[in-house]
């Protein structure tokens, strides 16, 4: 089975480019040939066409959820507006993408990654303390999700 790893946010708008230095931690780690990993921001206008190409889709992201920075939690929408209300500044961008995969009749399994972050809206290339400390975690579910082997926790499930 194929896993299109792909990391949404914006890097010049500190924690909200956790989806961002996310993929690009994940390049530096082993993972199976079936796997490919994507800057999402960059590559939005192919998510589309490579959607049929994969059957699994995961997709790292920042979220505002009233969770402390730095928490992870993993869902598996159906559909976009499965996905949490107020997801970082890319959110209509990729649900509309997601509506249309759909729509289309492509329909990976789908794989939410959220991270907490206190705000979007700060300047700057480098994510807080609480935030950066939460990468390892999410690699660590983003091969758990690619193994397949291991219960995995799914905070919201959607069918």
């Amino acid at each position: 089975m194929s896993t299109l790893i792909l990391g949404v946010g914006n890097m010049l708008l500190k924690d909200e480019g956790v989806g961002i230095h996310t993929v690009y931690a994940l390049k530096r780690e082993i993972l199976p040939r079936n796997v490919k990993i994507i800057d999402g921001e960059a590559n939005k206008p192919k998510l589309l066409k490579w959607a049929h190409e994969y059957d699994h889709l995961i997709i790292v992201d920042a979220t505002i959820d009233n969770n402390p920075p730095g928490t992870v939690r993993l869902m598996r929408p159906r559909y976009s507006t499965n996905f949490p209300l107020l997801m970082s500044a890319q959110e209509i961008r990729l649900r509309d993408i997601i509506d249309q995969m759909y729509h289309l009749g492509y329909s990976p399994n789908i794989y939410l990654i959220v991270v907490s972050v206190a705000t979007i809206n700060r300047v700057g290339t480098e994510l807080s303390p609480a935030v950066a400390s939460a990468i390892p975690r999410v690699i660590g579910l983003i091969k758990k999700i690619i193994r397949r082997s291991e219960k995995i926790n799914i905070i919201e499930y959607y069918l």
